[in-house]
């Protein structure tokens, strides 16, 4: 005996009485498409490419916040090396110690503290669950919300990723990594 209860996919989709089309093979699905939960339940075209365009921007912040965190890393790895050198006689880059007898000697390895930690833990947090969720979107395999994730990958890793390759900060280029 079914006691009333809705077994459709969608479920009660409120007044327009549409239910969610979820699809796991490619489509190109805008009215009715849900992503995520029922409340984000695509009513219209207009709502299908506000949510495209918002997705794209999205993926932009995330590339954005990245970089903010390689920046974090190299701030605090900088603050190391300046505590470093300011207890020993700096060489002309500031990362390598000169002694009276001319030997050079570099900064013992860096450690963040708990409190650093904790920071660099909260960039990776954001950054991991971003990209979870972003990979469960994918998963409704809808071409314009994966177009708008390559799109905004692409066009935010072009963004924010003119730091310097590699990683390594040359005298050079210390201090020209931002931007």
């Amino acid at each position: 005996m079914d006691m009333g209860m809705d077994h459709s996919h969608g479920g009660d989709s409120g007044a327009s009485g549409a239910a969610c089309k979820i699809s796991m093979l490619w489509n190109w699905t805008t009215v009715d498409a849900c992503f995520l939960s029922e409340q984000w339940h695509i009513r219209s075209v207009g709502a299908y490419v506000g949510s495209v365009i918002s997705l794209f921007f999205v993926v932009i912040l995330l590339e954005a916040f990245r970089r903010l965190g390689r920046e974090y890393d190299r701030k605090i790895v900088r603050e190391h090396n300046a505590r470093y050198a300011a207890g020993t006689a700096a060489g002309e880059d500031g990362s390598l110690s000169k002694f009276a007898d001319g030997s050079i000697s570099t900064p013992p390895p860096f450690r963040p503290s708990v409190a650093q930690q904790a920071i660099r833990s909260l960039f990776y947090f954001v950054q991991f669950s971003a990209g979870y969720i972003l990979m469960l979107l994918a998963m409704y395999f809808n071409g314009g919300i994966i177009l708008a994730i390559f799109f905004g990958s692409f066009v935010g890793f072009f963004l924010s990723s003119w730091d310097t390759v590699g990683g390594q900060l040359t005298p050079e280029t210390r201090g020209q990594t931002c931007c």
